[in-house]
């Protein structure tokens, strides 16, 4: 799909050409010959030229007179920066993060869920299925309740631990799942999954065509909880993909991840795996005014960048679909610094050593140039290892270099290979979306649907329960825990689920035709004649210092229907209540 369609034009003071949609993979093996790129994809751009700036042009610079066209941004004073090769290696000072590093206390499993599915998404859930319902037949309401939704968001969880093929599967006789059966019928848990539904249809021409109008209350919950999580100093901006090979106009083919076809979500995550924004990629986005119009990929980052504290010296990570001049020194004015892989046609006005070159000198060799635009201090640096790669920043140079082991293949050992220090510190912060990535596969909730929309809906459940443990491990490792003493992620889940089901719920559960309640029998037995008065059922059900006691008379069961004459009685209710291994009146007495 091509960029421009799904972004959008750009504003007519500002104009980038389009940055090409394939997307490459983040690793540092890929190739970056100067011969394969073309040249249609190239971003032109003019930087400011500081007043102070004393760095002269290289003996390979490119011609300073350009032609001027509609795609160039007009700015102040143009002029290409003026790059020169770095001969005196010196180290860059590291800009310290002023940010806070904090840690919560330890709370339980199900309490880091419900920090993000609070009690007010899930009524607003509750309501928007029985609307959904009762849309579709009026004469067949749903009746679902906040408690029934999380007995079935719990039973979803457990069906990714368990990974039976079919979700019937977990009711049949031959490999029946105690946790997902006894807690509701297959008919009730697939009339559920049926008339699940996040936003009102009828809304939809009044919010106008948003491709994400049927679950765009529950995305708007999420980002903003995910927005209120403290960062760390390391973030990453990468692609995600979800599984997914239904019908959809959001379907997406990427031919360079593992799982080639599905819907594409970009997101800024830290080092460690936890997401702090994403975005969903639908075909078009609304770029905010406020924000400066870098080009298609540039503009991405800006987005998913907003919640970064600014000034505070956050360090930022993405790969060579989105580097590029401008984007680094937009981030740089908001005190955010950057390290990214760069196509080397983007990079105007410099002349690197071609692949031959480097690889001539020998595995390890690399190449560092350097411009100041304004008061940011460029740093582009191409290393060959198995395969050249051009990274850019704003905070990291080629410099200390240090050794990393590799293997040859020639001569049969391992040897020790020159790394830059940017190579080092990008390979060490840029995974954190391959992280969450890789912990949400572990055990990824694979419930088959006509509608397309569910996919999204049970992978912001995964995303969400392996954030929780995150969260729950770096306040472990806040208070000094051990890793061996933490919570596995399958445990951590398993939790999850069973508070879902179990947490202020009755484990009674009725099968087949549904028979009266107490009440109701009670009603019966007054019509058929005089019958001693029970406690109303707000009493009888408050579930609140109901005790047993032992009275020194026998009396009549209160039950309707028992015979039994027990001693047994509710000290609250004042009624006897038959308490045998064979009769348990007083349980039924207190919850029917």
């Amino acid at each position: 799909m091509d960029s421009k369609t799904f972004y959008g034009n750009k504003g007519n003071d500002q104009a980038v050409r389009a940055i090409p949609s394939d997307s490459e993979d983040s690793e540092l093996d890929g190739s970056e010959s100067e011969d394969s790129e073309g040249q249609d994809s190239q971003e032109e751009w003019i930087p400011e030229s500081g007043e102070g700036m004393s760095i002269e042009n290289d003996t390979e610079s490119v011609n300073e007179e350009e032609d001027e066209d509609e795609d160039v941004v007009e700015v102040a004073n143009p002029g290409p920066p003026r790059w020169k090769t770095v001969h005196n290696p010196s180290c860059n000072p590291y800009p310290e993060w002023q940010g806070v590093s904090r840690s919560d206390e330890i709370l339980s499993p199900l309490q880091y869920f419900q920090q993000f599915f609070s009690e007010d998404i899930l009524e607003s859930i509750v309501q928007q299925s029985n609307l959904y319902a009762m849309q579709n037949n009026p004469n067949k309401p749903l009746n679902l309740t906040t408690k029934e939704l999380e007995q079935f968001l719990g039973t979803v969880v457990y069906m990714s631990l368990f990974g039976l093929p079919r979700t019937r599967m977990f009711w049949n006789k031959a490999c029946r799942v105690s946790q997902v059966a006894d807690t509701m019928t297959l008919n009730r848990w697939e009339a559920i999954k049926k008339y699940l539904h996040f936003s009102n249809n009828e809304d939809r021409q009044e919010e106008g065509n948003d491709p994400l109008h049927k679950i765009r209350p529950l995305v708007t919950h999420l980002i903003s909880k995910l927005k209120s999580i403290p960062m760390r100093e390391k973030l990453a901006v990468d692609e995600q993909m979800v599984p997914f090979k239904g019908r959809s106009r959001l379907k997406q083919y990427l031919p360079s991840k593992p799982k080639k076809w599905g819907y594409k979500i970009l997101v800024l995550a830290g080092s460690d795996g936890v997401p702090h924004n994403f975005e969903i990629y639908t075909g078009r986005a609304v770029h905010p005014p406020e924000l400066a119009d870098i080009g298609a990929s540039g503009n991405v980052v800006l987005r998913l960048a907003q919640p970064i504290p600014k000034q505070e010296n956050y360090k930022l990570f993405f790969d060579n679909w989105f580097t590029s001049v401008p984007l680094v020194l937009t981030l740089a004015q908001q005190g955010i610094h950057t390290i990214g892989t760069v196509r080397c046609n983007r990079l105007p006005g410099v002349n690197l050593k071609c692949d031959a070159e480097l690889k001539k000198k020998g595995r390890g060799s690399f190449e560092e140039k350097m411009a100041i635009v304004g008061e940011t201090t460029l740093h582009v640096v191409k290393w060959y290892d198995n395969r050249t790669v051009s990274l850019l920043s704003d905070y990291a140079g080629a410099y200390p270099v240090n050794e990393v082991e590799r293997w040859d293949r020639k001569q049969k050992l391992i040897m020790n290979v020159p790394r830059p220090a940017v190579v080092k510190e990008y390979n060490k912060n840029m995974g954190g979306v391959d992280l969450l990535d890789s912990l949400i596969a572990l055990y990824r909730i694979k419930i088959r649907s006509k509608k397309w929309y569910h996919r999204l809906v049970f992978h912001f459940m995964d995303m969400i329960i392996v954030t929780a443990w995150l969260l729950y491990r770096r306040d472990c490792e806040g208070t000094g825990m051990t890793r061996k003493e933490e919570m596995r992620l399958y445990t951590f889940k398993s939790y999850i689920a069973e508070g879902l089901q179990k947490s202020g719920k009755s484990l009674e559960r009725k099968r087949g035709r549904p028979s009266l309640t107490i009440a109701g029998e009670y009603e019966e037995k007054r019509r058929k004649g005089p019958a001693t008065p029970i406690p109303i059922p707000a009493v009888r059900l408050d579930a609140t210092a109901h005790w047993m006691v032992m009275d020194e008379k026998k009396g009549r069961c209160k039950v309707p229907g028992c015979t039994g004459t027990p001693k047994a009685k509710c000290r609250k209710c004042d009624v006897h209540l038959c308490f045998i291994s064979t009769s348990n009146c007083f349980l039924r007495f207190h919850t029917e």
